[in-house]
């Protein structure tokens, strides 16, 4: 029985986590199908977005499956954490935007893959932890790295030693997500936040978020210089003469990807 649900709506690529009895835990199988489920994204050139949500309304995702983690040692718990952390790595850097529709608790793992996409729109019920430190552990899909980067040290610190949750609201505030929508309409307003993205040249989206993504992890001498070179490239492509052309002409433009 499959645990995620692929399904391609145009422009568009709603993934959603399917264990909604179990809070949409993050089991081995769930992991392998979420790789595999990018791998495929990765090669689609005609997609623009990808949603990432979670089945019902109670949890985007409670973390991992904790009854998966008991019996293992050091080796296979080192494991575990590097195939989190590729998985999360993979999703940050998917060359379209990976916007999380955060349905209720994210906590643990889920809040991990929830801060490895690129946007996040948030049910007005969303809570988002890392409470690894209650079961004598920390985080381990990137957690400490990203929280710290959208939060600040202090205080992505203060919620990891304390194990509390930031609600929707103070989520909103703090930058951490985007948007917020009550859980009836979650998915028509990360919609809307799609197809606003939707209508930019694809090409110099890709480019943007490779210019960011990879920006972050580099010095800022080596983000400007990447910068420079992805903004060159795009004077060579169809888009960009389209883009200028419709901007002189005061007509939408027609982008084609090419």
């Amino acid at each position: 029985m499959a645990v995620l649900r692929y399904e391609r709506r145009a422009y568009l690529a709603l993934v959603t986590l399917e264990r909604a009895d179990r809070l949409n835990a993050l089991s081995r199988e769930l992991l392998t199908e979420l790789e595999e489920c990018f791998h495929q994204v990765e090669k689609d050139s005609d997609l623009r977005v990808v949603i990432l949500t979670g089945a019902g309304d109670r949890a985007f995702s409670a973390g991992t499956d904790i009854s998966e983690l008991t019996n293992l040692d050091e080796d296979s718990a080192r494991e575990v954490a590097a195939r989190g952390q590729n998985l999360c790595d993979q999703i940050e850097s998917c060359p379209v935007p990976v916007i999380a529709a955060v349905n209720g608790i994210a906590a643990g793992g889920g809040c991990e893959l929830a801060l490895a996409c690129h946007l996040r729109v948030a049910s007005t019920n969303a809570t988002f932890s890392l409470p690894e430190l209650k079961l004598g552990l920390i985080p381990g899909y990137g957690g400490t790295q990203r929280l710290a980067h959208e939060m600040g040290c202090s205080r992505a610190l203060e919620v990891m030693l304390t194990g509390q949750s930031i609600d929707a609201e103070q989520a909103l505030r703090i930058g951490l997500v985007n948007r917020l929508a009550h859980p009836s309409t979650l998915l028509t307003a990360t919609e809307t936040l799609a197809e606003e993205m939707a209508k930019m040249a694809p090409l110099a989206v890709r480019a943007c978020l490779q210019a960011v993504v990879k920006g972050f992890r580099s010095t800022f001498e080596e983000g400007m210089a990447l910068e420079a070179e992805l903004f060159a490239g795009l004077f060579g492509t169809h888009d960009m003469r389209e883009g200028t052309r419709a901007f002189l002409e005061k007509r939408a433009p027609h982008f084609t990807g090419t």
